[in-house]
């Protein structure tokens, strides 16, 4: 997580999303929600995702580390941070301890923005809109990599004259190197105002097994996952201040408490 200060666009199209449901071909949103114990999944997910868990039986385990670390970067952002707006973009199916509801615990006036492109998590994105009185959700369906009209859609809801987090988990990966996603997360922080902060992870390429189950994954995914070396997952945070304790694996990214020396899980995402 890092805090931001901040000194050409092209439209993705979209079909309805009823017309983009692909129950044939498993989805990334739907795989990590069944992954997560959704039930909001077609055979096919359901198919890679027990293959994934074959290859890698701690997969399971890195979805709900994932979503652990998001809950304690919202916590401390709506707390510590006193941030009240959040944009959250791959937000995923709505699960336990969605940002708005860590958020607005913390905050009840609170402001959440959700952008995916998933037309599943559309269709349920009512679940992500149960705001309290003082605060507001909105849904986007949009595409990170066309960050302006996302951007445009979200001002509707967020003031971009007052700090804003941007939390994006396992969004990045599903971009190719050739995607540039260093460049548009960059593009991102550059519309954000002073005082924002970046909360984002990421799958690393450290674990021979992972290695193989994202292979399984992306041999029969709709959409493909690029896990990469730690150093890369850093770019993401060039010139940025880091809060403590900086670029770690998600498990043991905590405020106030001592980084292990050992991580207990090598392998999993890293954070800032």
């Amino acid at each position: 997580m890092t805090d931001h200060s901040s000194e050409g666009s092209g439209e993705v199209p979209h079909d309805e999303p009823a017309d983009r449901i692909r129950s044939d071909r498993p989805l990334s949103a739907r795989v990590w929600g069944y992954l997560l114990g959704s039930k909001a999944n077609f055979a096919a997910d359901r198919e890679v995702g027990d293959m994934i868990l074959e290859t890698f039986p701690d997969f399971a385990l890195l979805a709900r580390l994932q979503r652990r670390f998001l809950a304690r970067a919202v916590r401390f952002l709506a707390g510590e941070a006193a941030i009240r707006q959040f944009l959250d973009i791959g937000s995923g199916l709505p699960t336990v301890d969605n940002t708005h509801e860590v958020a607005q615990r913390v905050a009840p006036e609170s402001r959440i923005v959700y952008v995916d492109n998933d037309p599943l998590v559309q269709l349920h994105s009512q679940a992500l809109l149960t705001s309290t009185p003082e605060g507001k959700c909105d849904y986007i369906d949009g595409d990170v990599r066309a960050p302006e009209p996302l951007l445009e859609k979200a001002a509707e809801t967020l003031d971009f004259d007052q700090p804003i987090a941007l939390t994006m988990l396992g969004i990045m990966g599903q971009l190719p190197d050739s995607g540039d996603p260093w460049g548009i997360t960059r593009r991102l922080l550059d519309a954000l105002p002073a005082g924002s902060y970046l909360a984002l992870s990421d799958g690393t390429n450290t674990n021979a097994a992972l290695n193989k189950a994202v292979e399984t994954y992306n041999a029969s995914s709709a959409n493909s996952y690029h896990l990469r070396p730690p150093d890369q997952i850093a770019r993401f945070f060039d010139g940025l201040e880091l809060v403590a304790p900086g670029i770690v694996p998600t498990p043991i990214w905590q405020r106030d408490t001592p980084v292990p020396a050992e991580p207990p899980h090598p392998h999993t995402p890293y954070a800032e």
